[in-house]
C-alpha cells in the first residue's frame, strides 16, 4: 500500500512541478527583450527562410504556449504568449517549433518513426483504459485476463511513442539554440536564457514520460497479484 500511495503521488505531483517550471521560466524571461527588436514572428520567418521552408506559413492562434508546428498544413502556430513578442522566451520557442518544420522537411529519422507511430498511439491512448476495466468486470471469465494484459501492451505503446518524442524535442530545441547563436538572432549573453526556457520545457516531456513509465510498472506489478 505504501509503494502504490508514492507512485499516485509522483504522478500526481511530478508533472505538476514541471508545468510550474516551465511557467515561471518563460515568465521570468518574458521579461528579457531581446536587443535587436525582432519579434517572435519575424525570427521564425528568417528561419524558415534560411532553411529553404518559405512554403511553410506562420499562424498566430489563441491561448499561452499553445505554439506547434502542423505538418499536415505545413504551418507554424505561434500563441498569444509568442507571437508579435520580442522577448527572449518568445524567439527561443518560435525558434523551436521551427526546428520541428525542418525536421520534417529533411525527414529525421526519430520524427518519421514518430509520426508513423501517431495514428496507433491515438487508438491506445484513448481505448487502453476502457479495455483494462472491461478486464477487470470479466476478470472471473476466460477472456477477462487476456485483455488486461491487451490493455498493459497498448499503454505500453504509447510509452514507447513518448520514448521516440523525445529525442525529436531536444533536437528541436538543438538546432533552434545554434540557430539563434549562428545567426546572431540572440545575443551571446541572450543564448543562455533562451536555453533555459527550452530545457523547462523539454523537462515536460521527461516528467511526462518518467509518470508514464511508473503507471506502467504499477500495471505490471497489479496483474503479478492477480
Amino acid at each position: 500500500m505504501g509503494l502504490y500511495i508514492l507512485f499516485i503521488l509522483a504522478m500526481i505531483l511530478l508533472p505538476i512541478a514541471a508545468q510550474i517550471n516551465v511557467s515561471l521560466t518563460f515568465k521570468k524571461y518574458s521579461k528579457q527583450l531581446n536587443s535587436r527588436g525582432l519579434t517572435a514572428d519575424m525570427v521564425a520567418r528568417q528561419i524558415l527562410d534560411n532553411n529553404g521552408l518559405q512554403n511553410v506559413r506562420i499562424e498566430h492562434i489563441s491561448g499561452n504556449l499553445t505554439d506547434h508546428y502542423d505538418p499536415s498544413a505545413n504551418v507554424v502556430r505561434l500563441s498569444d504568449a509568442v507571437y508579435g513578442k520580442t522577448s527572449v522566451s518568445a524567439i527561443g520557442v518560435a525558434a523551436h517549433e521551427c526546428g520541428h518544420a525542418c525536421q520534417h522537411a529533411e525527414n529525421y529519422t526519430p520524427i518519421v518513426i514518430r509520426s508513423k507511430l501517431v495514428p496507433v498511439t491515438n487508438i491506445c491512448s484513448r481505448l487502453w483504459y476502457f479495455v483494462l476495466l472491461i478486464g477487470i468486470v470479466l476478470s472471473e471469465m476466460t477472456i477477462g485476463t487476456p485483455l488486461i494484459y491487451l490493455s498493459i501492451g497498448m499503454f505500453a505503446a504509447v510509452v514507447l511513442f513518448q520514448i521516440v518524442t523525445l529525442p525529436v524535442e531536444f533536437d528541436a530545441s538543438s538546432r533552434a539554440l545554434k540557430t539563434l547563436d549562428s545567426c546572431y538572432i540572440l545575443e551571446s549573453s541572450e543564448i543562455p536564457k533562451a536555453k533555459k526556457v527550452l530545457r523547462a520545457a523539454a523537462m515536460t516531456y521527461v516528467t511526462a514520460l518518467v509518470v508514464s513509465l511508473l503507471q506502467l510498472l504499477r500495471l505490471i506489478l497489479s496483474t503479478r497479484r492477480r
